[in-house]
This record gives C-alpha cells, sequence and structure tokens, in this order.
C-alpha cells in the first residue's frame, strides 16, 4: 500500500476521493473520512494563508504516512492539503483511512490529522476580516498534547 499524498490549491472532492481510493477493491471493510475546514473566528477571519515548501512537505506527510501504514493493517491511506488563501467554509484537509475493519482506519484517521495539525510544514497566517494582516499562527497546546498520546 503506497499512501496517496498531495498538496494542492485548488478545492477537492470528498466523493471522488473515495471512488478512486475503493475503485476495483471489494477488500475494503471500512473508509474513514477527515475533513478539516476553514472556520471564521467568530466573523473576526477573511482568510487563512497556507504555505508549505514544495517537495519538503510531500516527504514529510509521505513519511509519517508510511509510519500509520506500518502501525495499522490499512488498505489505503490519502491526505490531501492544500494551501494559498483559504476562506471560511472552504475545505482545508482531507484524510481519508480505508482498512478491512474499521478500528484500524480510524486509528490511522486520528494519527495523520494530529500530525497534520501539530508538525506537518506549512505555516498559517490569519488575513482578518477589518483588512488587517495577522501574524504567523502558532500551534496550539491542546493540538500538541493530543497528538503526545502516539508516542506512548
Amino acid at each position: 500500500m503506497t499512501p496517496l499524498i498531495r498538496i494542492q490549491r485548488e478545492d477537492f472532492s470528498l466523493q471522488d476521493e473515495i471512488d478512486a481510493l475503493a475503485a476495483g477493491r471489494a477488500d475494503i471493510g471500512a473508509v474513514v473520512s477527515f475533513i478539516g475546514l476553514c472556520r471564521d473566528e467568530a466573523g473576526t477571519l477573511a482568510a487563512l494563508e497556507l504555505e508549505h515548501y514544495p517537495g519538503m512537505a510531500e516527504a514529510e506527510i509521505g513519511r509519517v504516512a508510511a509510519e500509520a501504514a506500518a502501525r495499522w493493517p490499512l488498505i489505503g491511506l490519502v491526505a490531501i492539503h492544500r494551501y494559498g488563501l483559504i476562506r471560511p467554509g472552504e475545505q482545508i484537509v482531507l484524510v481519508l483511512a480505508a482498512s478491512v475493519h474499521r478500528r484500524a482506519a480510524f486509528e490511522a484517521a486520528d494519527f495523520m490529522m494530529d500530525y497534520l495539525k501539530t508538525r506537518a510544514p506549512f505555516w498559517k497566517r490569519e488575513h482578518r476580516a477589518d483588512g488587517t494582516l495577522g501574524g504567523w499562527v502558532e500551534a496550539k497546546a491542546d493540538d500538541d498534547d493530543a497528538a503526545e498520546r502516539w508516542n506512548r
């Protein structure tokens, strides 16, 4: 199983990605999906700007996806992350994990999202609704705490 990793400016379709993952497969018993959306931060956010280093980001996410594939019996794993200006309500990230049984798919998807939220090589800057440019967003301690459980 080779994980599919894409970093792209354009949006994605959940159904198209599930269809591609499951095409011609009768051995998949579960597909778990997670889609992260840009929220408006109580009306203060006009957009979130996401930047990355092409090549490096894909390689690093691929390394973590390979770790997920080693930890759980996966049939397929997809991670798509967008970059550029993302407006509130728009999709930012998609993780799909496919396995024979649901538990492995749930855990692998959760593991991937904890990594993408805390350590993936993306930089986020807020564009505020009042027209000002915010600073670069720091990782949150709660997200770091959630990800730490995978190291136990």
